[in-house]
């Protein structure tokens, strides 16, 4: 089959940072789909993994962490889909990724295609839908009945595209996105924050020009490091935040201990990495994303469409995710 393969890390430029190979087919074991990959999206996550990863012996990695595609077959075990079936996931860090024509995924992290969309179009979707749902639903504890504000940092990103949308349609708080430039605040207001400010003024001083005082709620999902002390200064008593980033230097806890603020961590690979015993709850929330986008309460993210899955192309991607100013999600289609 087909593949882009990473041997070694390199800088994108590097004529082989990515290249273009060709590999066996995957075989799929008990609980796994075997996936005939049409779409994929790019995400910070392939860079970070790209740029820093070392693969033992120099071995092919194919990376790839967002995909929508037919089922091709199934493993012995499988209850929740059959051939034939389209379906959309983002996949498992500890296993070979999307950026290939066949993939093996566990049927307990896919979810079935949103019917009214293409499939460069569901492939926008499943990484920041998962990780904006966990971060919003499961880890800040936000429902239908939280009241107050929350602050989206990085509002116009991936995960930002789906959280406002999500916070918007399934909660009842008022929500202020950040996004620095004129294009990108309107994305986000298009998406339905109530409120955008600029991050790269201080946060309280866009706060209070907007007329909003503490916030109950944060999702910083980008240079948390950065606007750590104003998002601490900005947040209500009892305030949470809740973040996805890697901040480049440890951040200082005790900040938060005056007004008993809490800190939470999202990452959307925990449960397939550790086989969680609420792994399946990937499924769930996906086709419940599903159910959202057919209704016409949620819309893909795609921002661009860098035409078919190349390690040329991939290149593309990569450089334009690596300079920070994305809105919404690349993606690549067909081979």
């Amino acid at each position: 089959m087909k593949a882009v393969v990473r041997h070694s890390p390199h800088p994108i430029d590097h004529p082989e940072s990515l290249v273009d190979a060709v590999l066996p087919d995957p075989i799929p074991g008990p609980r796994d789909l075997l996936v005939s990959v049409r779409a994929v999206s790019v995400n910070p996550v392939d860079v970070k993994v790209r740029a820093a990863t070392a693969v033992p012996g120099g071995q092919a990695k194919v990376l790839g962490y967002d995909a929508a595609g037919v089922v091709e077959a199934v493993g012995t075990q499988v209850s929740l889909f059959k051939p034939g079936d389209r379906v959309y996931y983002a996949g498992d860090i500890t296993r070979p990724g999307s950026n290939a024509e066949r993939q093996v995924v566990d049927e307990r992290i896919v979810g079935r295609m949103p019917s009214s969309l293409g499939f460069a179009e569901a492939a926008a979707l499943p990484l920041t839908a998962i990780t904006a749902w966990e971060l919003l639903f499961d880890r800040l504890g936000v429902n239908a009945g939280t009241e107050g504000t929350l602050l989206v940092v990085g509002a116009a990103g991936g995960v930002g595209s789906i959280l406002v949308q999500l916070a918007r349609h399934l909660t009842q708080m008022n929500i202020v996105g950040t996004a620095s430039r004129p294009e990108t605040q309107q994305w986000v207001r298009d998406l339905g924050a109530h409120h955008v400010i600029d991050h790269t003024k201080p946060l309280g001083e866009g706060l209070k020009a907007a007329g909003i005082g503490p916030v109950q709620v944060v999702a910083s999902l980008t240079h948390t490091g950065q606007h750590y002390a104003q998002i601490v200064e900005a947040l209500a008593p009892q305030g949470r935040l809740g973040l996805i980033d890697d901040p480049t230097t440890p951040l200082d806890v005790m900040a938060l201990k005056r007004k008993a603020l809490s800190l939470h961590w999202e990452m959307m690979f925990t449960r397939p990495m550790f086989q969680t015993a609420d792994m399946q709850s990937q499924h769930d929330l996906l086709n419940r994303v599903s159910e959202l986008i057919d209704a016409g309460h949620l819309r893909t993210t795609v921002g661009e469409h860098f035409g078919a899955i190349t390690a040329e192309n991939l290149k593309r991607a990569h450089a334009l995710i690596e300079t920070g100013h994305a809105k919404g999600k690349v993606v690549l289609e067909g081979f």
